[in-house]
């Protein structure tokens, strides 16, 4: 029997379709909300999702207890016990989709990957996608019984930062920071939408909004990507990524990986820590 094999760090719905029932396969629904639109991803999951799909809670259960920040990551043996109970193996493969074309599912494929689990990859389009292909949707009140995983995380440092290397960065030309919230909030033209945080960017901070990346709910074709990221991401130069509360960075960091770029990082806390009253510098100004 051949064994199967990723295309690439990408998948179409077509690929994940003909290959649905390869025993070697998990899919994991990486779906997320923010808190104010008051939607319950587990919820919907229940309500629908691809065959066999694994529910990945990265905001409630895989994530660091302890933080004052929303869905940090957690340590490698907390990791570690919550993949291996969602049957995570060691040669396991991979496919993360979320229910909003590609919002928050690179945050599970950027986290696998921190952790040391290569053989990922994302889903274009995400479950809208597979709508739109008129395949099959499952739903399930309660998860099925799964067999437990071996799959034992080897961190990789590099993949998440703290604040620490963020401010570090400010005054290194060779790491550039780049910040994926949409433009109105990057310029500090309009509130954060979590009450309490200032407005505005770092200094130094490029703008790259991540829904930009997108076209009729898919990735755009890699030449356009290329142009798009050209003045954010160099491989020469060490790039943090950044957003509202580390999910949408990973969105910009997947696609600075498609594009053959892995000198990337993801600054976990986000404007979530950055944007709090203190002392932490920040630029308020108006788009050009």
């Amino acid at each position: 029997m051949s064994r199967l094999e990723l295309p690439g760090s990408l998948v179409s719905v077509e690929w994940l379709h003909d290959n649905l029932d390869d025993p070697k396969l998990i899919v994991f629904d990486g779906s997320w909300h923010m808190p104010a639109t008051h939607r319950d991803p587990f919820e919907e999951w229940q309500h629908e999702h691809i065959k066999n799909a694994r529910f990945f809670d990265f905001d409630n259960v895989i994530c660091d207890p302890n933080a004052d920040l929303p869905h940090m990551m957690p340590d490698a043996d907390t990791f570690t016990q919550e993949v291996q109970k969602l049957g995570l193996n060691e040669d396991s493969v991979v496919v993360v989709y979320d229910s909003l074309c590609m919002f928050t599912g690179p945050r599970v494929w950027w986290m696998l990957r921190a952790m040391g689990f290569k053989n990922c990859a994302m889903l274009d389009g995400g479950l809208p996608a597979w709508h739109r292909a008129g395949y099959d949707i499952e739903s399930e009140a309660e998860a099925r019984p799964i067999a437990a995983g071996n799959f034992v995380a080897k961190p990789d440092p590099q993949k998440f930062v703290d604040v620490n290397a963020v401010i570090a960065a400010l005054d290194d030309d060779s790491v550039s920071i780049v910040d994926a919230r949409p433009a109105p909030r990057f310029f500090g033209e309009i509130d954060e939408p979590r009450a309490g945080l200032r407005r505005g960017h770092m200094p130094g901070a490029t703008n790259l909004a991540f829904p930009d990346l997108f076209e009729m709910g898919l990735l755009r074709p890699k030449q356009e990507l290329e142009t798009m990221l050209a003045d954010h991401f160099d491989v020469d130069r060490h790039s943090i990524c950044s957003c509202g509360s580390g999910v949408t960075a990973c969105v910009i960091g997947f696609v600075a990986h498609l594009l053959g770029n892995d000198n990337v990082s993801v600054y976990d806390g986000s404007w979530c820590e950055w944007g709090l009253p203190g002392d932490l510098p920040v630029v308020c100004e108006q788009a050009e």
